[in-house]
């Protein structure tokens, strides 16, 4: 095989696509998500409604995060070692569990609004660090995941490289803190 990834032939259609349509649709895809977001979580009340399943989604969107993690750490190994459409695979899976983690974190803060943290000491303050950081974070990763996705996908695979080295690690933060939320609010908020 070349040193080249084999693009499918539904993504050769961003190679038509001029590089700035293509910025100006990720950037206000990204700005349109996190707005509806900020909506969603501390501007909407909570649906009056609820259904039995509801409580569940924090584990389903901690174990999304996870996977996501995996295959993100997988995708890394397979780039190390130049398996072009391994890295393919696990990186277009780690960008589908974090599609599904993020499905199912708006459908819990429908129901559900804000969580809220109620332990008070010197964890509340590692609580909020580690939220801030996930949130201020996440709000970077999607136009850079996008951004990756839609240079690879295109064959600028030099520009990829260059994007994916900011994209990565902070895709990997906002993945593993996910978790780490999860578990905090679970067991000690």
């Amino acid at each position: 095989m070349s040193a080249r990834m084999n693009i499918p032939e539904q993504a050769k259609i961003l190679q038509q696509v001029s590089a700035k349509k293509a910025f100006t649709t990720i950037i206000a895809v990204s700005v349109a998500a996190l707005l509806f977001l900020i909506w969603l979580i501390y501007l909407k009340d909570g649906a009056t409604t609820s259904y039995s399943w509801v409580p569940y989604l924090p584990a389903c969107n901690a174990a999304f995060n996870f996977l996501s993690t995996v295959f993100l750490v997988l995708g890394l190994r397979e780039i190390k070692q130049r398996n072009f459409n391994r890295h393919m695979k696990m990186m277009t899976l780690a960008f589908i569990t974090s599609a599904l983690f993020l499905v199912s974190y708006v459908i819990y803060h429908h129901f559900q609004g804000d969580t809220k943290f109620l332990t008070e000491g010197i964890i509340r303050y590692v609580y909020f660090f580690i939220l801030v950081t996930h949130i201020l974070l996440s709000a970077f990763v999607v136009p850079l995941v996008l951004s990756s996705f839609y240079l690879a996908l295109s064959g600028n695979f030099q520009k990829h490289r260059k994007v994916s080295k900011w994209t990565f690690p902070i895709w990997l933060y906002v993945s593993v803190t996910g978790v780490v939320i999860f578990f905090m609010l679970k067991y000690i908020g």
